[in-house]
């Protein structure tokens, strides 16, 4: 998870560019750039508009998050779905008919299958894993997994939403840097034409 590290120097910047930039952080650890006001000084406009521009960058960090993200929400349907097919593999356990059904052999491809009563049924682990558990131990631990990936995916959703108030924050800030700059620039060349 990210801590905001990489804003350390930016927020220094800023508080040497204008005094109310302070660095806060959210409940999550992430640090907050406040929109910058007034700047004055001659040299802090480049070196805050380089530091601000470095903090642009961790666009490519959102990106993951995001993607992250929609793994999280393709997960938990995928878990909800496979505690429905428990709850009614649990009924059907104490019948003596087979349950026809059919699974999932290739994309796109399903195959045909007559499933005993049983008690037992394999989970997927990921990376190949498959492990064999009893249904209700099955659906204890798809319970206690639906239950973290929601909490994962309220807290990313939280994390997603910070972050894109930085970036507008950030941008607004990389404007008024900017701006400042042109002006502080024409103000300083006799040569340019001033409209």
């Amino acid at each position: 998870m990210y801590h905001g590290g990489g804003n350390d120097h930016l927020c220094q910047m800023l508080r040497m560019a204008h005094p109310s930039a302070i660095r806060t952080e959210n409940g999550l650890g992430l640090s907050k750039v406040e929109v910058i006001g007034v700047l004055d000084g001659n040299s802090v406009g480049p070196v805050v508009q380089r530091r601000m521009m470095e903090t642009a960058n961790v666009e490519n960090f959102f990106e993951e998050f995001y993607s992250f993200n929609n793994g999280l929400k393709g997960q938990i349907p995928e878990i909800k779905q496979t505690l429905e097919i428990l709850k009614y593999m649990q009924k059907k356990k104490e019948s003596t008919n087979s349950l026809e059904t059919r699974f999932l052999l290739a994309d796109n491809l399903y195959c045909k299958a007559s499933v005993p009563p049983t008690d037992k049924v394999c989970l997927w682990l990921g990376a190949n894993v498959m492990l064999e558990y009893d249904i209700d131990e099955a659906q204890a631990l798809l319970e206690k997994n639906l239950s973290t990936a929601t909490k994962n995916l309220d807290s990313l959703e939280e994390d997603l939403d910070f972050l894109r108030d930085q970036f507008t924050t950030t941008e607004v800030n990389m404007a008024r840097v900017y701006n400042w700059d042109v002006k502080r620039r024409n103000k300083d060349d006799p040569t340019k034409n001033k409209a």
